[in-house]
């Protein structure tokens, strides 16, 4: 067998060896098969097919077409140069005319000129179809020699298998990135343009908030002139300046009597973020004690706005009150769990026997009069003595829980009875008030019923709630049972059990403002 023969051919000398007659009546008939198909025929006749290959595919399907490809360039490149050559003889040959030939004149140099501009332009025309035909060659001959070359090659099927996985996961990989990429440079620019335009809304929202604080103050300035808030140094009335940047740590403030408006009041609350929605969500009360009503609350015509500004009145100061009365508690327990006590404990639990009215010395009766109001009643008891902070008792003397007093120190009922010589006791400030008020039901004899009950709330470990003890209250008020279903009434209509566990945030140390 020749050595030099190709892969096709050295199948069809195998035919003939082996003496395939169906590959050669093939051959008869002049029917072209293809080397696939006489591998096929060889393999179903059993005859061992050759590996090896004396011409590399490289060589067969690459070097020969370059080499073709090369002398076509190599044509290309003879007849253009052959074209400009002649092109620039003529050329020349046309303006040398000019310098030999003088008589001809100037109209013999255009004709010359014009017609080596004729010549070079049907040259360049001439080059372009060659220039093309070229190129189609070439790129012709290296498709058809090498999809030729790939029909005649044998390739198995497992090493073609993974060509296929590995093209396959290439793509995958590669359309997995280009799609991430572009997820996350749209999700870039999305939350770029939210946050810009979130920044946009917040700038104006602001501007508008400081245009309108502007325009209160100067609407302040001059429809209340004795508005002495107004004047108040903003050393006063500020918190540190480390906490300035939180509007939620306020100082614990005392307002002094300063005859404030209800605008005034309501825009101090703004300031300071002070939010009903939050203190019921959070159970977290800011420290801010005023000392009087508005004296303008009732002109609130918003029912709801009046009533919401009462409570972020009154609320500070019973929830004080009440966080007072639990470190006594505290404080108590483990007094009477020591053996002994030292002469500051002694003299400490003297002067709250005197103060809860207990007598012997009895602890047990100490520590069940020595426990808090709950919250819901406090609210609602105040709510209903003083009108919401808008009676003349409440207005004149702090009055808001309506205690009765027969010394001088009171404010005469317009309507009370000619047997009735009893006035509504009056205080200097709203927290002296709710102290009172705390006092009266932790130590009076009528209210005993109350504190029983509120004892054994507390020996089975629950919390205090409004609603269980208002039918104790019943001799709070002429009224009786009616009185405490009024209770009940504005504690479920109010919510005011929300704020049962409310207490003091965390505030700075205790500073009143001095005028």
């Amino acid at each position: 067998m020749v050595k030099n023969l190709s892969y096709r051919e050295k199948l069809l000398e195998l035919s003939r060896i082996y003496k395939i007659s169906e590959i050669q009546n093939y051959i008869k008939r002049k029917k072209n098969l293809t080397t696939s198909q006489i591998e096929h025929i060889l393999k179903k006749n059993k005859v061992p097919i050759p590996k090896d290959f004396n011409v590399s595919f490289f060589e067969k399907n690459f070097s020969k077409p370059l080499s073709k490809a090369g002398k076509n360039v190599t044509g290309f490149y003879d007849d253009t140069s052959k074209g400009l050559s002649r092109m620039v003889s003529k050329t020349g040959k046309g303006a040398t005319g000019i310098y030999d030939n003088t008589t001809s004149g100037i109209a013999s140099f255009f004709v010359s000129l014009w017609r080596g501009i004729g010549l070079a332009g049907l040259n360049v025309l001439n080059i372009i179809p060659k220039l093309i035909s070229t190129i189609y060659n070439f790129f012709g001959d290296l498709f058809v020699n090498t999809f030729s070359s790939f029909y005649d090659q044998k390739i198995e099927e497992k090493k073609a298998g993974k060509i296929v996985a590995g093209v396959g996961y290439i793509a995958i990989i590669g359309v997995t990135v280009v799609l991430g990429y572009t997820v996350i440079e749209n999700f870039k620019k999305d939350n770029l343009i939210f946050e810009t335009k979130k920044q946009n809304e917040q700038k104006i929202e602001k501007n508008t908030k400081i245009k309108n604080d502007n325009a209160k103050k100067q609407n302040k300035s001059k429809s209340d002139p004795k508005n002495e808030l107004a004047k108040l140094p903003k050393k006063d009335i500020k918190p540190d300046k480390e906490k300035t940047k939180d509007p939620s740590q306020v100082k614990e403030l005392v307002l002094p009597n300063l005859n404030l408006k209800t605008d005034t009041v309501l825009s101090l609350f703004e300031d300071v973020e002070y939010d009903l929605k939050k203190v019921r969500y959070q159970k977290k009360v800011k420290p801010i004690y005023f000392t009087q009503f508005p004296k303008d609350l009732d002109e609130i015509k918003d029912t709801q706005l009046k009533k919401e500004t009462f409570i972020k009145i009154v609320l500070p100061l019973v929830v004080a009150e009440n966080d007072k009365i639990l470190n006594d508690r505290v404080k108590l327990k483990k007094i009477v769990s020591k053996k002994m006590t030292s002469d500051k404990e002694k003299l400490w639990l003297r002067q709250k026997l005197r103060e809860y009215k207990v007598k012997n010395s009895d602890m047990k009766e100490l520590q069940k009069r020595m426990d808090i109001i709950p919250v819901s009643i406090a609210l609602a008891q105040a709510a209903k003595e003083s009108g919401w902070g808008t009676s003349r008792f409440a207005l004149e003397g702090n009055a808001i829980f309506g205690q009765w007093t027969w010394t001088g120190q009171g404010i005469e009922p317009l309507n009370k009875g000619k047997h009735e010589g009893h006035k509504i006791l009056r205080f200097p400030i709203l927290r002296a008030s709710v102290k009172a008020y705390k006092n009266n039901l932790n130590t009076h004899k009528v209210y005993s019923e109350f504190r029983e009950k509120r004892s054994k709330l507390r020996k089975r470990n629950r919390n205090l709630k409004g609603t269980e003890l208002t039918q104790t209250l019943d001799k709070y008020a002429q009224t009786g049972k009616e009185y405490t279903k009024i209770l009940e009434q504005i504690i479920n209509q109010n919510n005011l059990s929300d704020f049962e566990t409310v207490q003091l945030t965390n505030s700075v140390i205790k500073k009143e403002l001095n005028l």
